[in-house]
């Protein structure tokens, strides 16, 4: 692994996704869980306000600045490519952009915004709600997976 700035942006790398597997992997074990023993008009109306509250500047900042950090580091890699770490650093990219930014936006969004245009408490809501919580939850054991992984691959990058 090389010394200065890359190691630094890898460091950062490990502990930005690695934040981001522990959110994903809180709502994977207990948040959604807990969300669909609710009736399913509160439960709707739960992950409405929660899809709402996660697009606020913390969150995103982890989120989306671990996607950009991910990039940069992958491309940096790929200019140095460094003598040791240089696998691990690639996989841990490709792992976060794609695994869990790029499911978030293929797979969890989408699920997001059809949510969103449901009013808790219709019969169309009560029906959506079984499979948005089956087919979001999976997709975010995927995510979970991912940004875990991303963040032991660059661990094992700087050993």
């Amino acid at each position: 692994m090389t010394d200065g700035p890359f190691f630094w942006l890898t460091v950062l790398g490990a502990l930005g996704t690695g934040l981001v597997a522990g959110v994903f992997c809180g709502f994977s074990t207990f948040v959604v869980r807990g969300l669909a023993a609710l009736p399913s008009a509160q439960g709707v109306a739960a992950m409405k306000a929660i899809n709402v509250a996660a697009v606020t500047p913390p969150f995103l900042a982890v989120f989306l600045g671990s996607a950009v950090l991910c990039a940069v580091i992958a491309v940096v890699t790929f200019v140095l490519w460094p003598d040791e770490g240089t696998v691990e650093v690639l996989v841990g990219s490709a792992l976060y952009l794609f695994g869990s930014f790029g499911v978030t936006m293929v797979a969890n969004v989408p699920r997001n915004e059809t949510l969103a245009g449901l009013e808790p408490g219709t019969s169309e809501a009560a029906t959506y709600w079984p499979a948005y919580v089956r087919e979001w939850t999976l997709w975010n054991h995927v995510r979970t997976v991912a940004s875990a992984g991303a963040a032991l691959a660059y661990v094992l990058a700087l050993t």
